[in-house]
């Protein structure tokens, strides 16, 4: 029975889920430059969810590389719309511009896991969930946020599902854990045959 995991993300969000989840872990940050990364693999013509694949891929090889003989899961989640990869925001503008790309329309949320040992890829899983934004004006979005701290609403990408970010929607189908980043219920599912 595995006894600890390492997490190669500094996600506070996925961090939470997997202690939530009893699933004991170390953080040990990849660093991969996500945004020279996407840029390449856009020029390829790949889709969002082939871009979240290999995103999380790269990050659990990269850690895995220097911790020998020991279970790194690396994780990417991205938004979806309609063949458009949307990537978090880097500051409130750009939050502004997403909202209202999705306002009003629906999207996937697209979250890859990966787990890798010595280097190499040994298992992986995407999940996808579709949310439905309401059709929302300028000031209903303002309003939005300004209510959401710096720190969320980097972490979140714009919309905090298990918060406010719930109230933006007409229809979420899909797991939560996705949604937040993690799809856990595999993750624990794949870790207890190991």
């Amino acid at each position: 029975m595995l006894n600890k995991i390492i997490l190669a993300s500094k996600s506070k969000v996925r961090k939470e889920i997997l202690d939530k989840h009893n699933i004991k872990n170390d953080v040990v940050p990849s660093n991969v430059d996500e945004d020279v990364v996407k840029i390449s693999l856009l020029k390829e013509r790949a889709s969002p969810e082939i871009i979240s694949k290999n995103l999380a891929e790269l990050k659990a090889n990269k850690v895995s590389l220097k911790k020998v003989d020991q279970i790194v899961l690396g994780a990417d989640s991205v938004i979806d719309l309609e063949g458009e990869l949307i990537s978090k925001p880097e500051n409130r503008e750009e939050a502004m511009t997403i909202l209202k790309k999705l306002n009003g329309k629906t999207h996937h949320l697209i979250s890859s896991v990966c787990i890798s040992k010595n280097g190499t890829m040994i298992w992986n899983y995407t999940d996808k969930a579709e949310l439905t934004m309401k059709n929302l004006s300028n000031e209903e979005l303002k309003t939005y946020l300004s209510q959401i701290s710096d720190e969320k609403l980097y972490a979140y990408n714009v919309y905090q599902i298990e918060g406010d970010g719930r109230n933006l929607f007409d229809s979420i189908k899909g797991d939560e854990n996705t949604i937040m980043g993690l799809p856990v219920a595999k993750i624990k599912e794949y870790i207890s045959s190991l």
